[in-house]
């Protein structure tokens, strides 16, 4: 039970730690712990992608602009005016849908959810690469033109977001891609391993960003519910909304499960990296979105795979019958 719902069990012990010892928090920023960590995370990204059936996904040049608009322009303009209507009155949450819309999908749970979906696991890699490296050109711009059209008055230096995003998530991952030749046979007794070094990271920003803001998190109280509401139907609406592109673009069913669910997920990672650097001071729940977002698709979208996985060894028994009728 422990080794099945250990990340979950994890999160209820750093949550509490955040409220019974905040200096742990204190001590992971001052120490600069997590930004060591993230730099691992993604060098260890780079090394475990295996990037060469990517390239023969080139030619889908309609998945991949489909699946950049989704993610990097539409999803973030959908959450953030939603979450300033939804949340007029506590701009730290609408602030915080705006941090994890604009943020790129995930790069480990995307892929293994697609694998239990019976998905197109290239496909599912193809638009993770592309849209975590489009996405360091993409954020700050998004960041800046949205906030320029809505309530909250905000002075971003995009070019320090770009220069910053490059040093922490692109050069660390091309890093593991280029020493990927030597060590990848080394790390396969090790692929579990940097999964539970993956999450122990998401874990530390949780308790970073719960830590750091304790109070106010006390003063929502039951509001925090709310969020988790709204996180729990904006999924909802973007997985529909992916859905429907992918039958727009005439996807076949693989397809269909890998950019229905890959394209609907975010990666916490990279919100936090947004948060930390550039809201946290005026917006110490900003984060918490993000958070709620992140446990919204790692729950409900095992539910999704598996409704494809079933949608897909039914129409491969389906033919079988024809045939022996």
């Amino acid at each position: 039970m422990f080794k099945k719902y250990w990340f979950f069990i994890g999160i209820a012990c750093v949550v509490c730690i955040s409220f019974s010892l905040p200096y742990v928090g204190h001590l992971v920023r001052t120490y600069k712990i997590l930004n060591i960590g993230i730099f691992l995370a993604f060098l260890l990204t780079g090394l475990s992608l295996e990037t060469s059936s990517i390239f023969a996904q080139l030619r889908n040049i309609k998945v991949l602009l489909a699946a950049l608009f989704s993610s990097l322009i539409f999803f973030p303009v959908i959450a953030y005016y939603l979450g300033q209507y939804f949340f007029q009155n506590w701009p730290d949450f609408s602030i915080g849908t705006l941090i994890i819309g604009v943020a790129p999908v995930t790069i480990a749970s995307g892929t293994v959810m697609t694998s239990i979906a019976l998905g197109n696991v290239p496909l599912s890699l193809f638009i993770c690469v592309l849209g975590n490296f489009c996405s360091i050109v993409t954020i700050p711009f998004m960041v800046s033109l949205i906030l320029q059209f809505g309530d909250v008055s905000i002075q971003l230096p995009v070019l320090k977001i770009l220069t910053g995003l490059t040093i922490k998530v692109l050069i660390p991952t091309l890093i593991g891609q280029l020493l990927r030749p030597w060590l990848k046979v080394k790390m396969i007794p090790f692929k579990q391993t940097i999964s539970v070094f993956n999450q122990c990271i998401v874990l530390l920003i949780i308790l970073n960003a719960v830590s750091s803001s304790t109070d106010r998190i006390l003063q929502a109280g039951a509001f925090l519910f709310l969020v988790f509401l709204f996180m729990i139907g904006l999924h909802i609406f973007i997985l529909i909304a992916n859905k429907t592109i992918a039958g727009l673009i005439r996807l076949d069913l693989p397809s269909t499960a890998t950019f229905t669910i890959h394209t609907s997920q975010k990666t916490l990672t990279i919100s936090y990296l947004i948060w930390a650097g550039y809201f946290a001071v005026e917006y110490p729940m900003g984060l918490i979105p993000a958070i709620a977002y992140h446990l919204t698709q790692m729950i409900m979208d095992t539910f999704v795979a598996r409704w494809f996985r079933n949608k897909a060894e039914s129409a491969k028994v389906s033919p079988q019958h024809c045939s022996h009728a």
